[in-house]
């Protein structure tokens, strides 16, 4: 009797091995992949670095901007940023204090009715309008506005090229670079590299069109051969040009870039696959007072000078925020993990409500009740109807922690709620981050993994974007050359067409019904 409950134990052990042992296997499987990652944040002293807010894309009355310089600078004093780029349309920034040479683009826009007013510089000394004085200053060849014992600096050379282009728009900054012709991207770009600047390509979803299209589904579909043919060019450009260090992929409130990150992560997944890196910005491109705090970028600087400043752009060392967010997509996934960790509380309850009209005008549009071009045309907005950020708390990365060893990426944050993963343009993970962390081992995430994966980090405040991490290990995938050709100046009537044609076939759509 003993000998046959011995025996009945043994053959209960044996089975549950056979039973457990392909579950085992897969979970030490899924530990074997030994990552190796480089982290673009890798140099940075969290404990000393600053984090100095920049805004790295702004216009003036100098080409078609409303406000006059001074006017913008003030409200970029009110809105705490400690590095301002003033990048008008055809003319670098060599001066806040007195009348500079270019001024062109105004003098003609003027004629025709497309800017107010007369030039305002600050001088090197003054007061704006809400009381604060200020004096200029020259130190170490940086220029330095102190307005409370506080320093702004102004970004060197700031430009936004292409005054005669149809949106094919490059911002550049640290050199001497002004394109004012009709000009194309490669044009532009090459011209920046020669002149020794930094670049990026500006809100290409103005030039291809994407703002224009209904959901995910449509924009950046490799399958259409327009959009195939942008890829191409701006993958080729970026790869091509050490100058170009990537693109603006949320900008002005992100209604027309709200796709833009779909480019973002196409570009990552083929370029990081050669070991190197796509870099992103935000910025406000501001026309308008109440434009200038919508986008913005943290570099991450020992000291507040243009050289730290290029280092931290050229680096990746710096973060992409923004009080905006107007993509379909990532609205539904950040309202559906609010509710799953925090309930349905009122930040929920106003991404519901902008989430729910989104999909009202996609359902309207598909049955004919608004017009068949209609865009989104709503957007996660933190800022009130004069500028100002209304939300109480602003999300903030404090310190990154790459452990290569157990293969996991910590972020730490402030006022944060959610960290969202993102690897191949695809959601993997999203973990809350009220407690001020959130660890992912991305041994848990194997098969979801290509080459690299970024973070988005989400407040109250609106979301703050690292650059990538690039992944190398054994299995991944594979770089592939891709060519480009270039139509210069008149392929942007490839993306004209490409709307065009699809407006028709909703049309159509509607009314066979």
């Amino acid at each position: 009797m003993k000998f046959r409950k011995i025996l009945s134990v043994m053959l209960c052990l044996i089975l549950a091995s056979a039973i457990a042992s392909p579950a085992f296997a897969i979970l030490i499987a899924s530990k074997d992949t030994d990552y190796a990652i480089t982290n673009p944040y890798a140099n940075i002293n969290w404990e000393t670095v600053n984090q100095y807010k920049t805004s790295l894309h702004n216009h003036t009355n100098m080409s078609d901007g409303d406000p006059t310089l001074k006017q913008s600078v003030e409200r970029h004093v009110e809105t705490g940023y400690d590095i301002v780029s003033i990048s008008d349309h055809g003319t670098s920034s060599i001066s806040w204090t007195e009348t500079q040479k270019g001024n062109i683009i105004h003098g003609v826009l003027s004629l025709v009715g497309k800017s107010e007013g007369e030039l305002e510089y600050l001088g090197t000394e003054g007061t704006f309008n809400n009381g604060m004085t200020y004096t200029a200053t020259v130190e170490n060849g940086n220029d330095y506005l102190n307005v409370n014992d506080k320093k702004i600096m102004r970004m060197p050379y700031s430009i936004e090229n292409g005054a005669v282009s149809v949106n094919a728009h490059v911002n550049s900054w640290f050199a001497p670079y002004e394109d004012n012709s009709i000009c194309d991207y490669e044009r532009t770009v090459k011209g920046v590299q020669k002149a020794g600047a930094v670049c990026v390509i500006n809100h290409p979803g103005e030039y291809t069109k994407a703002k224009s299209d209904l959901t995910s589904e449509e924009a950046y579909n490799e399958e259409n051969p327009v959009y195939e043919y942008y890829i191409n060019k701006f993958y080729g450009l970026i790869d091509k040009y050490d100058c170009c260090i990537g693109l603006d992929m949320n900008s002005k409130g992100d209604s027309r870039t709200r796709y833009d990150r779909e480019l973002w992560d196409i570009l990552l997944q083929r370029r990081t696959a050669k070991g190197k890196n796509v870099y992103a910005i935000a910025s406000s491109d501001a026309h308008q007072l109440n434009k200038i705090d919508t986008g913005f970028v943290y570099l991450l600087m020992d000291d507040l000078t243009a050289d730290a400043a290029r280092k931290s752009m050229v680096n990746g060392e710096f973060f992409a925020a923004s009080h905006c967010n107007g993509n379909y997509l990532e609205l539904m996934n950040i309202q559906e993990n609010l509710k799953k960790y925090y309930g349905e509380t009122d930040l929920y309850g106003k991404i519901k409500n902008i989430t729910d009209l989104m999909a009202k005008r996609v359902a309207d549009v598909a049955s004919g009740e608004e017009k068949p071009g209609s865009s989104l045309g709503y957007e996660f907005n933190c800022l009130d109807e004069n500028g100002y950020c209304s939300a109480e708390t602003q999300p903030m990365i404090t310190a990154i922690a790459v452990d290569d060893s157990e293969d996991t990426i910590t972020i730490s944050a402030e006022n944060a709620l959610l960290v969202r993963f993102i690897a191949d343009g695809e959601v993997v993970a999203v973990l809350p981050a009220s407690q001020g962390t959130a660890s992912i081992d991305l041994d848990d995430y194997s098969d979801k993994l290509g080459t690299y994966i970024r973070a988005e980090v989400f407040g109250e405040g609106g979301t703050v974007y690292t650059q990538a991490f690039m992944l190398d290990y054994d299995g991944a995938p594979e770089y592939h050359e891709y060519s480009y050709f270039n139509i210069p100046t008149l392929d942007f009537l490839f993306a004209e067409i490409r709307t065009l044609i699809v407006k028709i076939e909703r049309t159509f759509a509607n009314l066979s019904k």
